[in-house]
């Protein structure tokens, strides 16, 4: 899933649940049943991109899951702290952000970054465009709406 859905899951998880011992490792585990939904995200198709397309792909997401945070804590979720928002948004992008020096720059050392991006490799879904964008907007607007109006 892009970092963008993690964000918006993970803001969904800081405005239901105000209590942090609860909402992070809920959001931990958010990342993997995420990304067993099929999905697209700037690492699918990989292999057809050069690193500097691989890596400016994946920095808009981050940055523009940031700020879709702060437009849905400020217009829809007012009652949530922002900051509280996004240490559980980055809770729920953590396994990404655990394998991202392996993932971009293959740093091998100290082995933990390995060990995440194989990790996330089990559960990873992948469904490319259009259907893999598709679909996860899709499941991220509903969820937002079933927050909303239950």
């Amino acid at each position: 899933m892009t970092a963008t859905g993690h964000a918006v899951i993970g803001t969904v998880i800081a405005a239901s649940i105000p209590n942090p011992v609860i909402a992070i490792p809920l959001a931990l585990a958010s990342h993997v049943v995420a990304d067993l939904f099929p999905h697209w995200d700037p690492g699918t198709n990989r292999k057809e991109k050069t690193n500097q397309e691989f890596l400016s792909g994946a920095m808009i997401d981050v940055g523009f899951s940031y700020i879709l945070t702060f437009l849905l804590i400020v217009f829809l979720f007012p009652q949530t702290d922002l900051l509280y928002a996004y240490i559980v948004v980055f809770a729920a992008q953590f396994f990404d952000w655990a394998a991202s020096p392996y993932t971009f720059f293959k740093v091998k050392n100290p082995p933990i970054f390995q060990w995440f991006y194989r990790f996330q490799k089990k559960f990873d879904n992948r469904l490319d465009k259009p259907w893999g964008i598709i679909s996860q907007v899709a499941a991220l607007a509903g969820l937002v709406l079933l927050v909303l109006f239950i």
